[in-house]
């Protein structure tokens, strides 16, 4: 069979291009989603903007021929896939804080002083358990800092209790200096 220009443009192309909005579209919705529940007042909106009017295009071409089942199908493989997309991206850029709330048994004297020679603002508090006296340590991170922090309390306090709860906002307090990005350090060797 010989396929004309038209059918691999309705049969091919086009869901393709029905798959791939879809996937832009509902990722852009779920970051739009963490800027609101971040405040991001300014951000929320643009990203919104883009996502309506990606979506727009998408569901436009399959108005156009309603009767195409292959439409349907790359539209929700689109917003399916759409999900697994933005939550990955989501979870690349890390964006948000995170407070901490550590709970140990014993003194936390040297994981103290490694959080504090790392950059790391922490308060300590001596709390009543179930078992008696523990002590609570507070730290207020940023999102991108959990994986080193817990690999932290991982090698040195492994039975720690940790509660991790997401921050709205934040005023003062004491948080690590920002690291160099890889591409900060490139241009500086090119120097």
């Amino acid at each position: 069979m010989i396929w004309t220009d038209n059918q691999i443009f309705s049969l091919i192309i086009l869901p393709f291009l029905i798959f791939s909005a879809r996937v832009v579209d509902v990722t852009l919705g779920t970051l739009r989603i963490v800027f609101i529940s971040q405040g991001r007042r300014k951000l929320a909106p643009i990203v919104g903007f883009f996502e309506i009017f990606i979506w727009l295009l998408a569901i436009g071409q399959i108005f156009s021929d309603l009767s195409n089942i292959i439409y349907y199908v790359a539209y929700a493989g689109g917003f399916a896939m759409g999900n697994y997309v933005g939550l990955i991206v989501e979870n690349k850029i890390s964006l948000g804080l995170l407070s901490l709330h550590i709970v140990l048994e014993d003194d936390p004297e040297d994981l103290i002083n490694i959080l504090k020679n790392q950059g790391y603002g922490l308060t300590t508090m001596t709390a009543e358990g179930i078992k008696g006296n523990v002590k609570l340590l507070i730290m207020i991170i940023k999102r991108k800092n959990l994986a080193i922090i817990l690999e932290i309390l991982r090698e040195i306090r492994p039975n720690a209790f940790i509660s991790i709860e997401h921050v709205q906002s934040v005023k003062g307090g004491i948080f690590p200096p920002r690291t160099k990005t890889r591409w900060e350090l490139l241009k500086r060797r090119k120097k």
